[in-house]
């Protein structure tokens, strides 16, 4: 998925089963974490600028203490074009992407998340990306340190600490980057019922916040959206806005009815603090239900062009009796568009009431569009005077009906 609009969900689909191959063989010959990370990425930014042949595979052999791993593509790479990807593949005639990374030829305990479990993989991925960073910049602190102490060469030692610096900022800005799509879930595929997404950080040089989205249908057909925003910004932030979505599902798929998740997610993350809005559509009648948690109310652009905000009162994560006080419920008819968002949407010119008023008339007069070029155009009428930067996360759901 892009910030402009959801990808083809069979393109979604083959494209976790080609992240599922690579994190095996990686796994198989113990290649670490943080270099499994780069090559899910890079094959996953490959499939998705079209240059896999299809089906998409991977293949890896062992050539001693190296694993070769290989994609198929389409076409051979053209090399006169930037790749832009985290781990760039050898240079090679044929039309394949072909990686060589240290591999271990031991045995293995088989310890470790399933390949095939794209989230937990992902997670894990991340895991090792962010303790990669934070040893950059322990090292960055350590030469910091160092200088202080130092009476010789002050000049020169602080040429090169500007340099690193410039070096850290590029390398959390490319791995922050690359980490957004793994974060951000692709939609499911729901029949009557069309998705999309769009998403602009505060800062494009630090991409991941606390502004997260998850969203998935139950057993029994039914569409659950989960928009969360964490407070702060950076790594620990994006940490746990994640540990807030990933409590909300499994708590979901563990059977706790609506009205209880905001409260049982709060008893489970104690430390931190968050706002919530969790979703539940029928795909089959157009039945809506919502749980707040101290999040923005959603905004009902009907098929009429009325629109109304949907306010679910209740308390975030971290905050004094925190959980949904009631549950909103309404029925949305064929043509309804229903707009879940986070607060950097409408305080960009730092008054909420006026913002949710321009949310309004700016959504009805785009809700005709397609849905991927109508919720960037909401944004980008939203943020034409930017007083107050946050994150901002705009999720669209377009109710179509079963015909």
């Amino acid at each position: 998925m892009t910030a402009e609009g959801p990808i083809a969900s069979i393109t979604a689909d083959a494209v976790r089963v080609l992240r599922a191959q690579v994190r095996s063989l990686c796994d198989e010959h113990d290649v670490s974490v943080e270099l499994r990370a780069r090559l899910v990425l890079s094959a996953t930014l490959l499939a998705r600028d079209d240059l896999v042949a299809e089906p998409f595979t991977a293949h890896g052999q062992l050539d001693g203490p190296v694993l070769v791993l290989t994609v198929p593509l389409a076409a051979p790479l053209d090399r006169t074009r930037p790749l832009n990807l985290p781990l760039l593949p050898e240079p090679v005639d044929a039309p394949a992407a072909v990686w060589r990374v240290p591999a271990w030829t031991g045995s293995r305990d088989g310890s470790g998340p399933d390949p095939a479990d794209d989230q937990s993989a992902t997670e894990a991925e991340l895991s090792a990306l962010v303790a990669r960073t934070d040893a950059l910049e322990r090292e960055h602190l350590q030469l910091k340190h160092e200088l202080a102490e130092t009476n010789s060469g002050v000049v020169a030692m602080y040429v090169e600490l500007e340099d690193r610096d410039e070096q850290l900022r590029t390398a959390h800005a490319v791995i922050f980057r690359e980490l957004e799509d793994a974060l951000r879930p692709p939609p499911p595929t729901v029949e009557g019922v069309e998705l999309g997404v769009h998403y602009r950080p505060a800062d494009k040089d630090a991409p991941t916040g606390g502004d997260l989205y998850d969203w998935f249908v139950l057993a029994d057909g039914t569409l659950q959206i989960t928009i969360v925003d964490a407070v702060g910004h950076g790594v620990t932030c994006t940490r746990n806005a994640l540990n807030v979505t990933h409590t909300i599902r499994t708590l979901t798929l563990d059977g706790y009815p609506l009205e209880d998740l905001v409260r049982r997610a709060a008893e489970i993350n104690e430390t931190l603090m968050a706002t919530v809005l969790v979703a539940r559509l029928d795909p089959r009648t157009g039945a809506l239900r919502l749980a707040g948690g101290g999040h923005p109310p959603a905004l009902l652009v009907s098929s009429t062009g009325e629109s109304a905000y949907l306010q679910a009162k209740g308390r975030g994560v971290g905050f004094p009796a925190p959980g949904s006080h009631e549950i909103h419920s309404t029925t949305l008819s064929p043509g309804d568009l229903l707009l879940l968002y986070t607060d950097g949407l409408v305080e960009s010119r730092g008054d909420v009431d006026e913002g949710e008023i321009r949310l309004a008339d700016t959504a009805k007069a785009r809700s005709r569009q397609p849905l991927g070029p109508s919720l960037s155009a909401i944004v980008e009428d939203m943020h034409d005077t930017v007083l107050y930067t946050d994150d901002t996360v705009l999720l669209g759901v377009r109710f179509q009906g079963l015909a």
